[in-house]
């Protein structure tokens, strides 16, 4: 089962495990993670489930969907080249 760890601005670690194929947005609401808001469940609309992606692991995650892209254009925190 993968595991998936969350950042926070503080420094503050959890880390979680996730069923694979599950959303890293929906591991963190399934596990009580705070600060993933999920406000459009996953519709990819909001932009406030924003991660940066360690940049050791960016190519097996992959890039952003073309959907993902367009909402990276207007998140609240900086975009970069791991988001």
């Amino acid at each position: 089962m993968p595991t998936v760890k969350y950042i926070q601005f503080d420094g503050t670690e959890q880390t979680v495990e996730a069923a694979a194929g599950t959303s890293v947005m929906q591991a963190a609401l399934t596990n009580g993670v705070p600060g993933i808001l999920a406000e459009c469940g996953g519709a990819a609309s909001c932009a406030t489930c924003h991660v940066y992606v360690d940049e050791a692991w960016v190519d097996r995650c992959g890039g952003p969907g073309d959907d993902e892209n367009e909402m990276l254009e207007c998140t609240a925190s900086e975009r970069q080249s791991c988001s």
